[in-house]
């Protein structure tokens, strides 16, 4: 892989990796929000969840779509992962349990996609990163 070929696929993936990542923090920091409006509350009732779910979900969501964006540990960040990817596949499953096969029983799949292209995406720009570091503590070791 060339100089110019390897940083374009950097650029690209780190593009990538801050798009979807933005756009999961934007629906899950700006979705909390809206947690007490009647369209949420409604939701949660509909979906027979207790209304105390309703609060440790949005709390969740707000640790978890700031954790994407902060620059914290990469272990903190792969939890934020895991508790992001386990709430959109048990929503996947409650609206797939109450509303059957609809439309909207599968647009948690529509953030769980974003959430594993962010992931995948983290995980090269790390791998990335470890390899320039380990290429330039070559050459300098070479000098």
């Amino acid at each position: 892989m060339t100089t110019s070929t390897a940083h374009t696929s950097t650029k690209r993936v780190k593009i990538i990796y801050w798009v979807t990542t933005a756009l999961l923090a934007l629906f899950t920091l700006v979705g909390s929000f809206f947690m007490n409006t009647p369209m949420a509350i409604e939701g949660t009732r509909h979906l027979g969840l207790p209304e105390w779910f309703r609060w440790e979900l949005n709390i969740g969501h707000i640790i978890g779509g700031l954790l994407l964006i902060l620059p914290v540990g990469k272990r903190i960040k792969e939890w934020a992962y895991v508790a992001l990817g386990i709430d959109y596949i048990s929503a996947l499953i409650a609206h797939l349990s109450i509303d059957g096969p609809v439309f909207s029983s599968f647009t948690p799949l529509i953030t769980m996609a974003l959430l594993i292209a962010s992931y995948i995406c983290y995980h090269k720009m790390k791998d990335q990163q470890l390899y320039a570091a380990r290429k330039s503590g070559i050459m300098q070791n070479a000098s």
